[in-house]
C-alpha cells in the first residue's frame, strides 16, 4: 500500500508540473492579475477533481472488482491513453506563450471558472479512469475508499504545485522568455512522464 501511494504521489507531482492547459492558465492568471488570482483558479481546478473522483469511485468500483479481466483491461486502456497523450505532446508545438492577458475577475469568479472548467472537461474523467486504477493496492478491498485516498492525494499535490507556480509566476515567465529552448525541454519532459507512468501501470 505505502509503495503504491508513494509512487502515485511522485507521479502526481510530475503530472502537475508537466506543462498543460491547467498550470499554464494558472501562471497566465497570476501574471495578468496577481498571485491571488492564480491561486483562486488553482482552488477551483482542484475542487472539480472531487466530482471526478466521486464518479470514478462509485461508477466503476463495482465493475473493477467484479472481474480480474475487466480490472486489467482498464489498466491496459489507461496505459494506451497515456501513450496517446505522449504522442499528442510529441506532435504539438513546443512554443510556450504566457503573454495573453485575461480580463480581471473576482477571486470567487475565478474559483467558479476553474471548477467548471474541470468538471465539464470529459478528458479529466477519462484521465482519472486511465490513471487511478493502476495504483489501487488491493482490487479485492473497498475500492471506493482507495479511490478517495488517491483523489485526496492528487488534489493536495495539484494544489501545492499550482499554488507554487502562481507564486513563482514572475520568475517562471522571465526564465521562459530568456531561454528559448525551455519549451522543447518541457515538451520532452512531459512525453517521458506520460510514457513512464504508462509503463508503471502495465507492470504487474
Amino acid at each position: 500500500m505505502i509503495e503504491n501511494l508513494i509512487s502515485f504521489s511522485i507521479a502526481s507531482v510530475l503530472l502537475a508540473l508537466s506543462p498543460g492547459p491547467d498550470n499554464i492558465y494558472v501562471i497566465a492568471q497570476s501574471l495578468a492579475n496577481g498571485t491571488k488570482s492564480g491561486i483562486a483558479i488553482a482552488v477551483g481546478l482542484v475542487s472539480g477533481c472531487i466530482v471526478h473522483t466521486t464518479l470514478l469511485a462509485f461508477g466503476f468500483s463495482t465493475i473493477i472488482t467484479s472481474s480480474e479481466t475487466v480490472f486489467y483491461s482498464i489498466k491496459i486502456f489507461g496505459a494506451l491513453y497515456l501513450f496517446y497523450l505522449a504522442y499528442k505532446v510529441f506532435v504539438s508545438d513546443s512554443t510556450i506563450s504566457l503573454t495573453d492577458k485575461a480580463p480581471k475577475k473576482s477571486n470567487f469568479q475565478l474559483f467558479k471558472q476553474g471548477a467548471i472548467m474541470n468538471v465539464i472537461n470529459p478528458k479529466v474523467m477519462i484521465f482519472f479512469l486511465a490513471f487511478f486504477p493502476g495504483f489501487l493496492w488491493n482490487e479485492t478491498q473497498n475500492t471506493v475508499t482507495q479511490f478517495y485516498i488517491l483523489g485526496i492525494i492528487f488534489m493536495t499535490v495539484a494544489f501545492v504545485v499550482f499554488s507554487s507556480l502562481a507564486i513563482l509566476a514572475g520568475t517562471v515567465s522571465n526564465f521562459l522568455l530568456n531561454h528559448k529552448s525551455t519549451g522543447l525541454i518541457l515538451k520532452w519532459l512531459q512525453i517521458v512522464v506520460f510514457i513512464g507512468i504508462a509503463v508503471f501501470i502495465l507492470i504487474p
